[in-house]
């Protein structure tokens, strides 16, 4: 991962750089009760965020998009961005940044809309409806709506949706999602049934991917797959025309299909987009075109971001954050001043003290850090109570089965954490004075949080041996199987509003392997034999039950990562921005929506 840029960790939506500050927001100048009346705000905010999603009928797929109330037509929206976006070509995108701006630009089968309380429904996007599933759940069919070109007026056909799923298995294709691929050919091996991707002529079977006409796609999989609709509606997912494909260089020069084209880019320095005239808003149940087009422009730092925005003149007024977030430092003053021009919610990751069970084998030893840890003290350098909350389990409050509560290791009740409990649970080991390679990300907010968690582990008997790492290199290095590490910090978010795109994919004992998302090496005969079981469920309710009990199980009898703490999100934009709101599917301001007032 990048350092201070937000992006995925293998198998999050839109997950969490080593050296990102989430969000950077400090509780100084708030009292208790307004503190406990935010929370309790983003509690509910949470309970739309983590609901069952709405599969929608052709009826709720129709365009245009629901109007959004006083926008008006015109103007260019101004982008402060800390970095280029990491990944342009659909298929690797994995990122938030880039994730954000493929909301603009890109589309794909399905998509979100979202309702006013927060709360989503998956809809066709390119197809007339979010789905239809035969065979059990094993065979998904869609159909493509009639006016959807590219940006150079060329129809999109079924063609063009087979090679989009095609080429995602060729070599070139490293950073985006597998879900798909993994369902249809078999799992991680999945390269194997399509090395070259579609560019030698090579195609996956009929009895996989299947094209019977030119409007008609269908999916069919060895077992029922009831969260594609969701899986293809991520940015990673989105379509990219066959005859336009010009495979790696493709990342430089996407095709849009959004309502916005790019019109000019400069790597590391500048973006410019502008209206995509192919767009048809009729075609489109979420997005808008108000605005005439962005001008984004990258190396601003949060600070410079917040600083700008704040000051709310000239350009400014008409700015935003797409992917960043408030300067710790700005915080207070950005709430005492301008916190009308603010969008707050949940983010879906937990960030977690990994424990490298190759080499930490004792339970007691994994329960004396994880009662150490002083998680209130630990969150204050990533921005304190704006930032989020100490965590308690290993599931974010925005998924679906969150107990508000949940807490076997005592760490809502002590925030400073339990040193006598872990000094004793050290001793009952027989491991005082055990040594610990401890890694941190060598960034400012990382940096203090490292000194926090040494001087606590320290107290409790423990030999802590700190090494830096690059925050650009970070998940390279302890993504590595034999890292030599015994501790380190990463961040996880679902994909979508379930369990199973979060405990597979980071607690699978099947999932162990250089650059895969188990980084605490976890393999556990119950927990690999249950997420075989319970991915077989076909109904969400009963596998959420199944997936909570499962977590509980990990967290409490397993402990293969200390619960830190859940992550929120706070942006600031300029008062001539219109029709701002949090997007309960990016975490960040939802770009769709915006338009400017004059």
């Amino acid at each position: 991962m990048n350092p201070i840029r937000s992006r995925t960790l293998r198998g999050a939506l839109v997950a969490l750089a080593a050296g990102s500050l989430v969000l950077t927001g400090c509780g100084s100048g708030s009292d208790n009760g307004s503190k406990s009346e935010e929370s309790a705000k983003d509690k509910e905010a949470a309970k739309a965020q983590s609901a069952a999603v709405e599969y929608g009928d052709a009826a709720a797929s129709k365009g245009p998009a629901e109007p959004v109330e006083g926008a008006q037509e015109g103007g260019t929206i101004r982008v402060y961005q800390e970095d280029d976006f990491s990944h342009l070509d659909p298929g690797q995108i994995y990122v938030s940044d880039a994730g954000q701006l493929s909301g603009l630009i890109h589309r794909g089968l399905t998509t979100y809309t979202q309702a006013e309380d927060g709360s989503l429904t998956v809809v066709g996007d390119l197809a007339t409806d979010s789905g239809k599933q035969s065979d059990d759940g094993k065979t998904w069919t869609y159909t493509l709506k009639d006016g959807i070109k590219d940006q150079e007026g060329d129809p999109i056909t079924s063609k063009d949706i087979r090679h989009t799923i095609e080429r995602l298995y060729a070599k070139h294709i490293t950073d985006g999602p597998t879900y798909i691929q993994q369902w249809l050919s078999g799992g991680p091996d999945y390269r194997d049934e399509l090395p070259d991707g579609p560019y030698e002529g090579d195609h996956l079977p009929d009895s996989v991917l299947e094209t019977p006409d030119e409007k008609t796609i269908v999916f069919h999989f060895e077992t029922a797959q009831p969260d594609l609709p969701q899986a293809l509606a991520m940015p990673g997912y989105s379509i990219v025309p066959e005859e336009d494909d010009t495979k790696a260089k493709y990342d430089q020069k996407p095709v849009a299909l959004g309502p916005y084209k790019i019109a000019d880019f400069k790597p590391g320095k500048s973006m410019k987009l502008v209206k995509n005239t192919e767009w048809d808003p009729k075609t489109d149940p979420s997005r808008h075109q108000y605005v005439d087009g962005w001008n984004i422009t990258f190396n601003h730092d949060r600070a410079d971001q917040t600083e700008r925005i704040l000051a709310d003149r000239g350009e400014s007024a008409n700015a935003i954050q797409m992917s960043g977030s408030v300067d710790s430092t700005k915080i207070k003053q950005v709430i005492e001043e301008a916190d009308k021009r603010t969008i707050k919610g949940y983010q879906p990751y937990v960030w977690q003290l990994n424990m490298n069970m190759d080499r930490l084998k004792d339970k007691k030893v994994r329960d004396a850090i994880t009662h150490a840890l002083p998680n209130g003290q630990i969150l204050r350098p990533d921005g304190g109570s704006y930032a989020g909350e100490p965590a308690g389990g290993l599931l974010a409050p925005t998924l679906p089965g969150y107990e508000d509560g949940y807490d076997p290791y005592g760490k809502l009740d002590k925030p400073n954490g339990d040193i006598e409990k872990a000094k004793q649970l050290l001793k009952e080991a027989g491991k005082e004075g055990m040594k610990l390679t401890y890694a941190y990300a060598n960034a400012p907010h990382r940096q203090k949080q490292a000194v926090i968690i040494e001087t606590a582990l320290e107290k409790a008997g423990f030999d802590v041996q700190k090494k830096d790492i690059d925050p650009s290199t970070w998940y390279e290095q302890v993504g590595k199987v034999d890292n030599g590490l015994d501790i380190y910090m990463t961040g996880w978010g679902q994909d979508w509003p379930s369990p199973s795109t979060v405990i597979p994919p980071v607690y699978d004992g099947d999932q162990i392997a250089d650059g895969a998302s188990n980084y605490s090496h976890i393999n556990d005969k119950h927990v690999n034999g249950e997420i075989d079981r319970i991915s077989k469920i076909q109904d969400p309710e009963e596998a959420t039950k199944e997936w909570v009990e499962l977590h509980k199980y990990i967290v409490e009898e397993v402990n293969p990562a200390a619960p830190l703490y859940y992550t929120k999100q706070l942006q600031i934009y300029g008062s001539n921005i219109g029709g701002a709101r949090y997007s309960t599917v990016k975490s960040y301001i939802d770009l769709t929506q915006l338009y400017l007032k004059k």
